[in-house]
């Protein structure tokens, strides 16, 4: 019952990413341009994937997905955020709190497998080519993405309950603009050892692409030394440079902000968390279409055919 009045009565306040009016503006003017930019973006690198013949394959499957991914993974906090300026409220209900904390975690990990995936497509492309079509078939992509999704949910789904559980009967204010796992332990005044000990089980299970992202990587340049010529090395770094510049950005964020005692975790630090929240999905658009001919290709393509008609 008790569980029940508090979901129904307690509120958050999102303290921001500043405590200073005059910066909250700033950063509100910064986002509003940040948001629209992140859906144009992947919208249209999924549009181009979608429409040129020549992107149905693997690595833009992933892409399009990957891209899909970032549109929700920035519609979970920054609209609320965005609404809450104009509307001159920091609030934001305990239901509403877990709701965007169970989206940012799901989502997160949907996003970490799927470049995972994007690594281990790029190594059997090089490593293996002549048997490439037959590994990453149709049937394999789906399940990578399929599975990504369904670990992510999987994860977010404990750290939410175990969350809703907690009781919060002090301060309110959440030291960040959205509702994160970190700042919502610390607010609690029930016990949150395990809580804080599924939190870094979830953080492992977060990981587990990174792994596999090195070991592809690896794979990968193994491969290209054994190359006599230069040929094979512009291959690979054509291919998988734009791939480790978002891994570089996504990973070096996130555990800049959860790699350290739960103690340490101030408002300070979402300056952090704004890197792999907003904008890393805004720059991911410009990175594997700035670096890539056959993408560039594909949206003037696009752009082509929506003028002409």
């Amino acid at each position: 019952m008790r569980e029940e009045n508090q979901s129904s009565t307690l509120n958050f306040i999102l303290l921001g990413i500043t405590s200073q009016q005059e910066q909250e503006d700033v950063v509100f003017i910064l986002f509003l341009f940040i948001y629209p930019t992140t859906l144009t973006g992947n919208l249209l690198i999924i549009l181009a994937i979608r429409s040129d013949v020549r992107l149905h394959n693997p690595m833009y499957f992933f892409l399009a997905s990957l891209s899909f991914v970032d549109i929700l993974f920035s519609s979970v906090t920054i609209p609320k955020m965005l609404a809450n300026h104009l509307l001159g409220s920091k609030a934001i209900s305990f239901g509403g709190c877990l709701t965007q904390m169970y989206f940012m975690i799901a989502l997160g990990n949907t996003d970490s497998y799927i470049l995972a995936a994007m690594a281990y497509d790029r190594a059997m492309a090089i490593s293996r080519p002549l048997h490439y079509t037959t590994i990453i078939s149709l049937r394999s992509c789906v399940l990578f993405v399929v599975g990504s999704w369904v670990i992510g949910n999987t994860n977010a789904l404990p750290h939410t309950l175990l969350t809703a559980s907690l009781s919060f009967c002090g301060n309110q204010e959440v030291a960040n603009f959205y509702c994160d796992i970190s700042p919502l332990l610390k607010l609690s005044c029930s016990d949150i050892h395990f809580n804080v000990k599924m939190m870094y089980l979830g953080v492992g299970v977060f990981c587990v692409p990174l792994i596999c992202i090195i070991i592809s990587y690896i794979w990968v340049f193994s491969t290209v030394l054994r190359v006599p010529s230069t040929k094979g090395v512009r291959k690979a770094f054509s291919t998988c440079g734009s791939h480790l510049t978002v891994v570089f950005l996504y990973y070096g964020t996130v555990m800049g902000m959860y790699f350290r005692p739960l103690t340490s975790y101030s408002l300070k630090d979402a300056v952090i968390t704004v890197m792999y929240v907003a904008v890393t999905p805004m720059l991911n658009p410009f990175i594997y279409s700035l670096r890539n001919r056959d993408m560039k290709a594909a949206l003037g393509k696009f752009f082509s055919k929506r003028i002409s008609s």
